[in-house]
């Protein structure tokens, strides 16, 4: 049965045929991959501006060793925001891993998620203003800073002509667009999407807001251990900034031109907690929901799922929370978890297409990352968080991958492998 009651109807497979990534753990999988292998956080001292001497939170994980200009050329790296060369790039990774990819570009997708867009101009057209006046603002001040401009001109360095759509549901937006992108190629209405997300809020007024509003670690001694998912000792996310794409394409179709078959999507459960607008529902009610859905989707039980790439910020309500919820729908003795977030940071928007190249990643290296930072397990958690060192696992068996943003958005994925060869 499906989750709306009625009885399924036949579907087209999704697969999963290129992946890029710009993240702090780095800007290309294998490197990506190392990284999260070996729990190394590159979580620093802020380098890419000057720091105002009341910033409270002074430490994040940036984008390193990353220069757009190959990606998009000189002129438009000056007439776009951090985020879109973030997205861009990465977007021309996956294509690039994907190969010849031959579908009518009226039937070609872009969808994207985002939880600000272009923070960075907004920020410092606003100086601009206030202190030389509106004569002095850039004409391109609104396509830089508007969320849907990386979605815009991905498309169109793509030439695709078929929906191009952004999401913003805060953190949960990278799975969103994944989740969405898949109901697009299922349903028929398109053939190739490239869906991702993309983020770049390590500017100083977001710094300052998330780090007032009591959000941030303040681990500042040691930021490379600030960052600690379900550790008893934690205190707070650690903001990152990165993006990531996949290429999904009708299954049939990337089979026949002998595309290279990463992974598969296989459901998609999205729903929101109607609770508070930063703080998750009590007792993790709409994450165990969420998670439910997306097993229905697919057609599988608690029992299938391998493990969970949980959206584990490092929060104290958000851990225990999505513990909770895990434990209601797993049961007390329930698959393995990880949380790349203690690597990576909190890519916002971003987290959740990065969480799914790591879960792909992990099912075709049967091998689960640990959560880096944790350290004291919370005597309160039944979860099997790993830990310490990579783990080995059935890297046949699907893998839920979990975002919950502010507003109350939950959305989870089910991943599954590459076909047997």
């Amino acid at each position: 049965m499906s989750p709306s009651g009625g009885e399924r109807v036949a579907r087209r497979r999704v697969a999963i045929t290129g992946m890029g990534v710009k993240t702090p753990a780095g800007c290309d999988l294998e490197t990506f991959w190392d990284n999260l292998v070996a729990g190394r956080s590159p979580a620093a001292p802020i380098k890419r501006f000057e720091m105002h001497p009341e910033l409270g939170v002074r430490f994040a994980c940036e984008v390193s060793d990353f220069d757009p200009v190959p990606y998009l050329g000189q002129k438009e790296v000056r007439r776009t925001d951090r985020v879109t060369h973030l997205g861009m790039a990465a977007a021309a990774d996956a294509i690039a891993q994907a190969g010849s990819v031959k579908a009518d570009p009226a039937r070609c997708a872009v969808v994207m998620g985002t939880g600000i867009g272009g923070v960075e101009t907004l920020e410092t057209q606003v100086v601009v203003h206030h202190l030389r006046g509106p004569s002095r603002v850039s004409p391109f001040f609104v396509p830089m800073m508007m969320p849907n401009a990386t979605a815009a001109l991905v498309g169109m360095a793509q030439g695709w002509t078929g929906p191009n759509l952004t999401v913003v549901t805060a953190c949960a937006a990278g799975t969103n667009a994944l989740g969405e992108a898949l109901r697009l190629i299922q349903h028929g209405e398109c053939d190739v999407i490239l869906a991702g997300g993309a983020e770049a809020s390590v500017t100083p007024a977001t710094m300052a807001a998330f780090g007032r509003m009591g959000a941030l670690s303040t681990r500042g001694d040691e930021p490379s251990a600030a960052s600690r998912p379900f550790d008893k000792d934690r205190d707070g996310f650690v903001m990152g900034e990165g993006a990531a794409f996949m290429v999904l394409e009708e299954w049939s179709a990337a089979e026949s031109r002998g595309a290279t078959i990463f992974g598969e999507i296989l459901g998609y459960g999205r729903n929101s907690d109607a609770h508070h607008i930063t703080a998750p529902s009590p007792g993790g009610a709409g994450a165990a929901a969420c998670m439910q859905l997306a097993l229905e989707d697919a057609a599988l039980s608690p029992a299938d799922i391998g493990h969970v790439n949980a959206h584990g910020t490092s929060t104290p309500l958000n851990d225990a929370s999505e513990a909770e919820a895990v434990t209601k729908v797993f049961g007390d003795s329930g698959p393995a978890i990880t949380s790349t977030k203690g690597v990576t940071g909190h890519l916002i928007g971003a987290a959740g297409v990065a969480e799914a190249v790591a879960t792909v990643l992990a099912l075709s290296k049967s091998t689960l990352p640990p959560t880096a930072n944790h350290e004291t397990p919370d005597e309160d958690m039944t979860i099997d968080v790993v830990s310490g060192s990579a783990r080995a696992i059935d890297g046949t068996k699907p893998a839920i991958s979990n975002s919950f943003g502010f507003g109350g958005h939950n959305a989870s994925i089910i991943l599954g492998p590459a076909p047997a060869a």
